[in-house]
């Protein structure tokens, strides 16, 4: 499993407002391209994300689902990039020392991605996941180098 640790100089319900706001995914995930839409109780739990990711010509169109909500603490979502796999995202946000420190945690989301998943898959979605921390933290308003202060993305 992949895991970043960022710290953001703003409160946890304003990092919460932007996981919030599913027009804000085609930002600040990295490897989304468009949000096509969602559904109106998102981030409630059911909830769908319809996305569009990928790079250059190669891109299709999938959702994520939210699987666990714990506004403004917890969000667990089950991303699907078939026929690629599924990735099972989790972004904990806690207060510490007046700002938020958000950990986002990604696996495999299904069997058949477990059998793909391996150590280098996961150093390439901890890069992947520093700057979407980076970007988050941007539309949080902490500016664009507060996750710099106190990150840990080499998590193993």
């Amino acid at each position: 499993m992949a895991t970043n640790v960022a710290f953001f100089a703003v409160p946890p319900e304003r990092v919460w407002a932007v996981l919030a706001d599913p027009k804000t995914y085609g930002h600040w995930v990295v490897g989304t391209d468009t949000i096509r839409d969602a559904d109106a109780r998102w981030p409630a739990v059911g909830s769908k994300l319809h996305h569009r990711v990928g790079v250059g010509p190669f891109k299709l169109n999938d959702n994520s689902e939210v699987l666990e909500s714990d506004p403004p603490r917890r969000l667990v979502l089950q991303a699907r990039g078939r026929p690629f796999g599924t990735a099972r995202v989790m972004l904990e946000l806690g207060e510490h020392d007046g700002g938020t420190r958000v950990t986002m945690s990604e696996g495999p989301g299904d069997p058949i991605s477990r059998l793909i998943h391996n150590p280098l898959f996961d150093r390439l979605v901890r890069a992947r996941n520093h700057e979407s921390l980076r970007r988050l933290g941007e539309l949080a308003g902490a500016g664009d180098d507060a996750p710099r202060r106190g990150v840990d993305s080499a998590t193993p």
